[in-house]
């Protein structure tokens, strides 16, 4: 049986935006597992019901079912040895770990408020009113109102991407000489960025553009 990996989608359910599931997509190229994915939208809660949460990345492989991508990640470095490793040695996969964090804790958060509204008119009519409310019970403001703000939140965005300037400007990848999880994790983040809104946060020769580039040439994915 293909492994399925269920995929946030817009209203084009084609267009799959969510970091997170990215993460796995890189984790399976890394891998060298092949995979179907599976659009799937945020009211769509009933169809991942038997994964026993209702949130997205969920993979099945086989009669193996795991959602969260840190432990879908940690999953498929124990179930495919024999395959690159995601993490490397032990101290690797701490720093991934210290990386994981750092993402989720201040880059997200500095990226999140530009890209909610672009991402609100991306969806099906079916979601918008979901993740409106959502979103708004979240932030305590409109969509509109992080619209109408998003220049302010320009230069934080501009902050958090600065330690990761430096650390492309003396390496190739934030693992070093190749890509690993820890590339896939702040690549997520990214590319959500990248996919989602029309404002640029980097520009064509930034290094952080040609990192990703390379990402994705790295897993013949451009």
């Amino acid at each position: 049986m293909k492994r399925k990996l269920y995929d946030l989608a817009a209203a084009d359910p084609s267009f799959r935006f969510s970091p997170y599931c990215w993460r796995i997509k890189l984790a399976l190229a890394h891998k060298n597992l092949s995979y179907d994915t599976i659009p799937w939208h945020f009211t769509d809660k009933d169809a991942i019901a038997f994964s026993g949460q209702d949130k997205v990345p969920v993979l099945v492989d086989g009669k193996t079912t795991i959602s969260d991508s840190q432990k879908i990640a940690e999953y498929l470095e124990a179930t495919y040895p024999n395959e690159a490793s995601l993490f490397g040695d032990v101290q690797a996969q701490a720093i991934t770990m210290f990386v994981k964090h750092w993402a989720e804790s201040t880059l997200h958060p500095a990226l999140t408020k530009i890209l909610l509204p672009a991402i609100f008119k991306r969806l099906a009519p079916k979601d918008q009113d979901y993740f409106r409310a959502t979103r708004e019970a979240v932030y305590g403001m409109s969509i509109e109102a992080m619209e109408a703000k998003r220049d302010t939140y320009l230069p934080a965005a501009q902050a958090a991407l600065e330690p990761l300037r430096r650390t492309l400007g003396g390496q190739d990848f934030i693992a070093g000489i190749a890509p690993a999880f820890a590339d896939h994790i702040v690549f997520g983040a990214l590319q959500w960025a990248s996919l989602t809104t029309p404002v640029a946060l980097w520009s064509a020769d930034d290094v952080i553009a040609s990192w990703m580039r390379a990402v994705l040439a790295a897993y013949d994915l451009v």
